[in-house]
């Protein structure tokens, strides 16, 4: 549950201006697809070289996005927010003056970096937005990495075909340089910090194990599947990351909190992530191709470039617009059921595709569909990371689970590149794609699908209390209960010296052990709410600005009660406030 107290003008452009730098930085990801072909030539390199230029934005994306994660989680997500696009822009200028391959890899590896400016939106959100504003704000902030990859198509195609190619780097820093100063103007940053230290040997660790695997993926066809060093380096990713997880797991503050990941809602929403990295790219390598192959092949559709992105640009259109729709069904259904119900949807996409590639609308067609399922699919997943992670871990949960798309679109452009190439036609030296493999393409997304929607089905459903605990005097206490009445735990009011409700103090839950179980921020009202993660003793911890600190112990017999403890903090100087709940004072 997000806790704020700023106003609604103070947040009026938060969501437009985040959901705008994720498109933003999504955009880098496809920036380069109209002239992937012709990189071997504008560059002056071999095919197997260029393909490096693609590669290392993809591998800066995935090792950025759980590091930037942790690194908002602790010193603030807009100020990591802002140095991940200022990394971006100073890519983008790198390779808009240069024809060098290896400045080019450079190049396009900071502006992969920016990656993790989606999960650090995400987290944002989380921290200032109302509860009633959330869903469907994250839903637009999750699905701008696919709005912003198929957005990026035509306008990528055509300022290709009609201007220098470097104009496509000088547009991205323009762009970039545009988030940064709306992210300057309109979101201010969280409060929210966690606690400890940044883990560098835990980041080289992961970042490491990352690069040994993903190589091996994206460079497995020109390699050889089977080679030394395709093996050799997937065997050496699995002892890093093996070494890295035991390491992690004695870590008092580490990058990422293994236990935490391996909770079954965690674990099965990361694996569906996956899944659906896996169907969202599918659609995005077969149809570009499908619809420029020429008509003499008796199944190509024959269209320009521009033409094919513009066909494939609903695909990131219909995410856009899925988000409000997302948030009315997640509101009343949960985000388990929209989760499902997108990927059903993906399906039917997937499986109508099969029998509908012979004409341009219907490409447009199976990109709405799928499209969709995608936007439903993708709006779930950070809805279901937040309810079950701490708040000050929100950054890093999402940068995880960011990252776990990524792998999804990674093993699909590898599987799929592959089942292309050995379905090929030779033709005069040239490999020309087959139908059947396209459709064998989409056979493996729609199995990624079904695999993904197995493990939705195995998700947690939320809690609710079929007996009520708590009995509202007033239509205030109402709207709280319903507010709590998801999450088993404690919730209630923070007063101030005036006796009045006290917003933006900080809630900290403090376990037996004296280890923090969970924080919040109240809202404008002065409310609060905290899941418990067992039964047993706590102590709750509120801390606001020119008030004393004052803690009380509560008990909590872990059902699905919602123990409601109020805190009354007295002024700088003054005696201790009593809770009004029940709870007992604990020196603070």
């Amino acid at each position: 549950m997000s806790m704020t107290a700023t106003s609604p003008r103070g947040i009026r452009g938060v969501v437009p201006v985040l959901a705008f730098s994720g498109i933003v930085v999504a955009v880098m990801q496809t920036l380069l697809v109209p002239v992937i072909k012709d990189l071997p030539t504008l560059l002056s390199t071999a095919p197997s070289n260029a393909t490096w230029v693609m590669t290392s934005t993809l591998l800066a994306g995935a090792v950025s996005t759980p590091i930037m994660g942790r690194l908002g989680d602790l010193f603030g997500k807009r100020r990591m927010l802002l140095s991940s696009l200022a990394v971006m822009v100073v890519g983008s200028l790198i390779c808009g003056f240069t024809d060098d391959l290896v400045v080019m890899i450079v190049g396009r590896a900071l502006q992969g970096f920016a990656m993790g400016a989606i999960p650090l939106g995400i987290g944002l959100m989380r921290d200032m937005l109302p509860r009633e504003k959330l869903g469907s704000a994250m839903a637009l902030m999750s699905s701008s990495i696919g709005v912003g990859g198929g957005l990026a198509l035509p306008l990528a195609a055509l300022t290709a075909q009609h201007a220098d190619w470097h104009a496509l780097f000088f547009g991205a820093a323009g762009l970039g340089v545009l988030a940064m100063v709306l992210t300057v103007l309109f979101v201010p940053e969280s409060p929210l910090r966690a606690q400890g230290s940044f883990d560098v040997l835990g980041a080289i660790g992961l970042s490491a194990g990352l690069v040994l695997f993903l190589l091996p993926i994206t460079k497995g066809s020109d390699w050889g599947w089977s080679s030394g060093t395709t093996l050799g380096l997937f065997g050496a990713s699995a002892v890093v990351l093996v070494l890295w997880g035991v390491m992690e797991l004695r870590m008092k503050a580490p990058l990422v909190d293994l236990r935490t990941t391996a909770r079954r809602e965690v674990l099965l929403t990361n694996l569906a992530s996956i899944m659906v990295g896996v169907a969202f790219y599918a659609i995005s390598l077969v149809l570009p191709q499908l619809l420029q192959l020429p008509k003499a092949t008796g199944y190509g559709l024959g269209q320009s470039m521009v033409v094919a992105g513009l066909c494939v640009a609903p695909l990131g259109l219909t995410m856009m617009f899925t988000a409000p729709v997302y948030a009315r069904l997640s509101a009343k259904y949960g985000p388990k059921t929209t989760l499902i119900l997108g990927m059903l949807i993906i399906a039917i996409g997937y499986g109508a595709g099969l029998g509908l590639m012979s004409a341009a609308w219907q490409t447009i067609v199976i990109s709405v569909v799928v499209g969709a399922g995608i936007g439903l699919a993708y709006s779930s997943l950070p809805a279901l990371i937040i309810g079950a992670v701490d708040p000050s871990e929100t950054g890093a949960a999402n940068g995880l689970n960011t990252l776990m798309r990524s792998i999804g679109t990674s093993v699909s452009s590898a599987v799929i590149g592959m089942v292309l190439a050995n379905t090929a036609n030779h033709v005069g030296g040239v490999d020309v794609p087959t139908l059947h493999g396209f459709r064998v393409s989409f056979l493996i997304a729609t199995g990624a699908v079904a695999v993904g929607l197995l493990f939705a089905l195995f998700l947690p459903s939320p809690r609710r209390s079929t007996k009520p605990q708590l009995r509202a005097s007033s239509e205030e206490d109402a709207n709280l209960e319903r507010a709590t009445e998801v999450l088993a735990g404690f919730h209630g009011q923070v007063h101030g010296a005036d006796g009045g409700p006290l917003a933006r103090a900080k809630v900290t839950l403090i376990d037996r052990r004296g280890k923090q179980a969970g924080a919040a921020l109240t809202d404008s009202e002065g409310r609060y709410s905290l899941a418990v993660p067992a039964d047993g003793s706590y102590v709750l911890a509120a801390t606001a600005s020119g008030h004393a600190p004052h803690a009380s112990a509560a008990a909590h017999p872990g059902d699905e009660r919602a123990v409601r403890v109020d805190l009354a903090l007295a002024g700088v100087g003054s005696p201790a406030g009593s809770p009004a709940g029940g709870g007992s004072d604990v020196p603070a």
